[in-house]
């Protein structure tokens, strides 16, 4: 079985998160899970709800089933129900069905953002290792002993080899139609 890559959800401390690139991603993950968990309540159980958030910057974010402004107004007691106006009933049953659609795909949006944002980390991670890391033709020959002379001696002449070897099939294949062909030899 192959071990984990991730440490899978952990209980976190509730403190403010200092890191400010952190802390605006626990925020949109947990802003976009508080808007399924809402989607989710109004889808399953026909509720109105209406969530206001504003970032630590500032910006405003919303999530209104079937709108912010209807959860308001209804809250405000501005509604002005038509009780016998079927065509609006069914309007808005029928934009209720396309919100929860756009919902659901704003959800998997935000998911696949989530795991590209952790691939893109993990990768970021992998290039830092790396960096300090020296190519294998850059490291100094007085650090490399006479085996890994050796074997490098003999990985190039494959290189080598396997270069003059396409190179004489692709200038077979070009010059089938015209003069004769150049062939090109390992010295």
């Amino acid at each position: 079985m192959a071990a984990k890559k991730t440490r899978g959800r952990q209980k976190i401390e509730m403190k403010k998160i200092e890191n400010e690139n952190d802390r605006m991603i626990a925020f949109s993950k947990r802003r976009s899970g508080i808007y399924k968990k809402a989607s989710e309540l109004a889808t399953l159980t026909g509720a109105e709800i209406g969530i206001v958030v504003f970032s630590s910057s500032g910006k405003p974010f919303s999530f209104g089933y079937p709108s912010l402004e209807a959860v308001a107004n209804r809250f405000l007691g501005l509604n002005q129900e038509h009780p016998n106006d079927n065509t609006r009933l069914l309007v808005e049953a029928h934009r209720r069905v396309r919100i929860s659609e756009l919902n659901q795909q704003h959800n998997e949006l935000l998911r696949q953002l989530d795991e590209e944002n952790a691939r893109e980390k993990i990768l970021k991670q992998n290039r830092k290792g790396k960096e300090t890391q020296p190519h294998w033709w850059e490291t100094p020959v007085i650090e490399i002993n006479h085996q890994e002379l050796l074997q490098m001696d003999a990985a190039v002449d494959d290189l080598h080899k396997t270069f003059l070897a396409k190179l004489n099939e692709k200038t077979a294949a070009a010059s089938s139609s015209m003069a004769p062909p150049m062939y090109f030899h390992h010295k």
